[in-house]
């Protein structure tokens, strides 16, 4: 009789299943999560006991910036804006003008064509007029364009007048533009007020007829200037904001030849604002 075959003994332990591959992701997910818990601990800890070297420094950038800035001025020892133009100066300027018979003339034709509209009364047109001349001539614009202006802008003379996008006065002037330039430039800021509106208006137009290649005080009303001058004063560069506002210095002109009768008589746009005002009068002027 033969011995029986010896016998493997059995495992202690059942053999694990194998496991499943979304077992398998699971697994491996919480791996990679624990490694990344254990990075970010370090790295707080790092950063919680070493001192970086620049950590107490003004970035290189930031000190430059700061070394060409001028001093900041506290507001209770800031000064208030002063005048650009030398109160004497612009005086002595007003004064000359208003003394010539040039002016005493073309303030009585402007009024006369102010009441003549029969939407001003005589005083206020003397007043108006006054103002308006006096800065067209300080600037060496012919009156005739700023009377027009005014039609067009401001038909109704109303002085608080306030368009849809802010412009206010006789002119029409732009006090977000404007208001903090000019205010500081003259010394004055109620933009609604005649006088200042028209101080106002009369510059920045000036500004837009100044020809690039002549001396800075020389305005022209040379037909393509003063047209592209016009356009800029309404704000029509490219025609986007304004629908027909291309057609600006054409009402210009319309009102000009149409209710300037005083200040142009029987003279066609271009031949009323032919003249040269300031021409001989004070020569090269201080107030710019």
């Amino acid at each position: 009789m033969s011995a029986p075959k010896p016998t493997r003994p059995q495992s202690s332990r059942r053999r694990s299943k194998p496991l499943t591959p979304r077992q398998k992701r699971v697994r491996r997910y919480a791996r990679d999560g624990a490694l990344i818990v254990l990075t970010l601990a370090a790295i707080g800890f790092a950063a919680s006991n070493i001192r970086p070297i620049y950590a107490s420094r003004t970035p290189v950038v930031g000190e430059a910036i700061r070394s060409i800035e001028p001093p900041r001025v506290p507001d209770t020892l800031a000064l208030p804006p002063r005048p650009a133009l030398a109160p004497g100066i612009l005086a002595d300027s007003i004064k000359a003008i208003e003394a010539s018979p040039e002016f005493d003339g073309q303030k009585k034709r402007f009024a006369a064509d102010l009441v003549r509209t029969g939407r001003m009364s005589p005083e206020r047109a003397d007043s108006v007029a006054r103002f308006a001349v006096r800065e067209a001539f300080l600037r060496g614009i012919p009156p005739a364009v700023v009377f027009g202006i005014m039609l067009t802008e401001n038909a109704q003379f109303i002085s608080r007048a306030k368009s849809n996008v802010g412009a206010v006065g006789l002119m029409q002037v732009y006090p977000k533009v404007w208001l903090k330039e000019l205010s500081r430039k003259f010394g004055v800021g109620d933009v609604a007020s005649d006088s200042t509106n028209l101080r106002y208006g009369v510059f920045i137009l000036s500004t837009y007829l100044k020809p690039r290649d002549r001396a800075a005080y020389v305005v022209t009303t040379e037909p393509g200037s003063l047209m592209k001058g016009l356009l800029h004063y309404n704000g029509c560069v490219r025609g986007t904001n304004t629908p027909r506002c291309h057609t600006y210095p054409n009402k210009v002109q319309q009102f000009v030849e149409r209710d300037a009768e005083a200040l142009c008589g029987n003279q066609s746009f271009y031949q009323c604002i032919a003249k040269p005002f300031m021409n001989g009068l004070l020569g090269r002027t201080a107030a710019d």
